[in-house]
């Protein structure tokens, strides 16, 4: 092996960053020609932007971009290092007409979601009057993590994985250019290359480490060529990268995707994001309570026992752990996933929240207050209430609801087997019952035109 590449303290990927947007690989959304960030660049026009995005998918390659194409004065801070007295520095040293002739400073700092809500202040005003051209990269969602003054005086630009096809260029790239591996004698399987770029996950960094690593690694033919084949790339990357971090944002991305998978009876997909949660390290608890709640939202009715089933596997889950919980986390999914859907439960609760929340609702009626004294029985409690199994279908028409809800209906059964036989059932014992009292009536009427013939 030469020395070159070996002999060289910056890493793969540092080398291999684009000097110009020319040079930028994929996101044609975002940095595409003609689009907003391409064209904010090419003409040294940058207004302050927030640029977020999984690792490795070119946020600081853009800035290193802007560092090389500004004419004003650039600065660099990690939020991780970085604090409030450096913000004051880099303010102070813009308003120096001394040191800074422009009075303007793009400012990119890396890892902005770690700066807290002081820090994030400090940095208004002088954003604000234009002092300060702010770039900031996060891996979280500025959203939730940069103060919303910060955002509105920002554009957000939002970076995604690079497909596999754009990962393989940078690949290529670097094994050809002189600032990467191109002066070397190298000679690479294209399966590795093409696994390189599948196993990264849309991460460019990762890649070029990987196949850096590769090339330290890797023997030599007898040719004095480094040979890298599937096998030695495969070694190189050891274990597949999981995509998110149970704590960062794309948590939540993960866990939303998982329940909207379940609940639009997807099974392939509810696994799928049920192993990304496991593989990622989430606590297999709070994944068993987010099936229960599924089961209980999205079931429903259409399927009673979904929710027997559900709580269950999160007992068992709490009994067993992890590993094999996997396995009852995956069959509670399952049968979520393909189960018939109902929201009818979800629905009537929240029509009679609102109105509990909103309305007066008044009290219950008179004759379902539990009289449990002679007094409040002298009072009324009580007085008037039929018990239902002293008649026929254990039912028997009585109010139930307030006078000032008496005509609110909140449960409406869904379209599905299990609720048409409950609808079925209602409306079978509501008719009997209104015939009982019909033929009473008649019979009634009949006595007394008798008794006064």
């Amino acid at each position: 092996m030469s020395g070159g590449a070996a002999g060289r303290r910056e890493p793969l990927a540092y080398r291999m960053s684009p000097k110009t947007i020319e040079d930028f690989v994929g996101q044609e959304d975002v940095v595409g020609k003609g689009k907003l960030l391409y064209r904010m660049i090419k003409s040294d026009r940058i207004t302050s932007i927030i640029l977020f995005g999984p690792p490795g998918t070119g946020k600081t390659s853009l800035a290193r971009i802007i560092a090389n194409t500004t004419r004003s004065h650039f600065e660099k801070l990690n939020a991780v290092t970085s604090g409030v007295a450096d913000i004051k520095r880099v303010i102070a040293e813009t308003e120096n007409s001394m040191f800074n002739q422009s009075g303007r400073t793009v400012l990119f700092i890396d890892e902005i979601h770690r700066f807290n809500k002081a820090q994030q202040d400090a940095l208004l005003p002088s954003v604000e009057n234009g002092a300060i051209v702010l770039i900031g990269a996060t891996t979280e969602n500025p959203f939730f993590e940069v103060n919303k003054a910060l955002i509105s005086r920002s554009s957000v630009f939002m970076l995604k994985p690079l497909a596999a096809g754009d990962i393989r260029r940078v690949l290529e790239s670097a094994l050809s250019s002189p600032d990467g591996l191109g002066g070397e004698s190298i000679r690479i399987d294209d399966e590795a290359v093409e696994y390189l770029a599948m196993i990264s996950d849309g991460d460019a960094r990762r890649a070029l480490n990987a196949l850096e690593l590769a090339f330290l690694t890797s023997d030599m033919d007898a040719e004095g060529q480094v040979v890298i084949d599937l096998e030695a790339a495969r070694n190189s990357v050891q274990k597949r990268s999981h995509v998110f971090d149970k704590k960062g944002d794309a948590h939540y991305d993960n866990i939303s995707a998982f329940i909207k998978s379940m609940r639009g009876s997807d099974p392939d997909a509810a696994v799928f994001y049920l192993a990304r949660a496991i593989a990622s390290g989430e606590d297999p608890m709070f994944l068993a309570r987010r099936i229960v709640i599924c089961a209980a939202e999205d079931v429903g009715l259409a399927n009673p026992n979904a929710l027997l089933l559900a709580s269950a596997a999160a007992q068992a889950v709490h009994l067993v752990g992890l590993p094999e919980a996997q396995l009852i986390l995956s069959e509670a999914a399952l049968y979520i996933a393909t189960c018939p859907k109902s929201n009818s439960a979800c629905v009537a609760i929240g029509r009679a929240m609102g109105d509990v929340e909103s309305m007066p609702t008044g009290e219950p009626p008179m004759h379902l207050r539990n009289a449990v004294t002679d007094g409040m029985a002298n009072l009324g409690y009580g007085k008037g209430y039929l018990y239902a199994h002293n008649y026929e279908n254990n039912y028997v028409p009585l109010q139930f609801l307030p006078d000032e809800v008496k005509d609110r209906t909140y449960y409406v059964p869904g379209d599905n087997r299990h609720e048409k036989q409950l609808a079925d059932y209602l409306a079978k014992i509501k008719s009997a019952a209104k015939q009982t009292d019909s033929n009473a009536t008649t019979q009634t009427n009949n006595d007394t035109a008798a008794q006064s013939g």
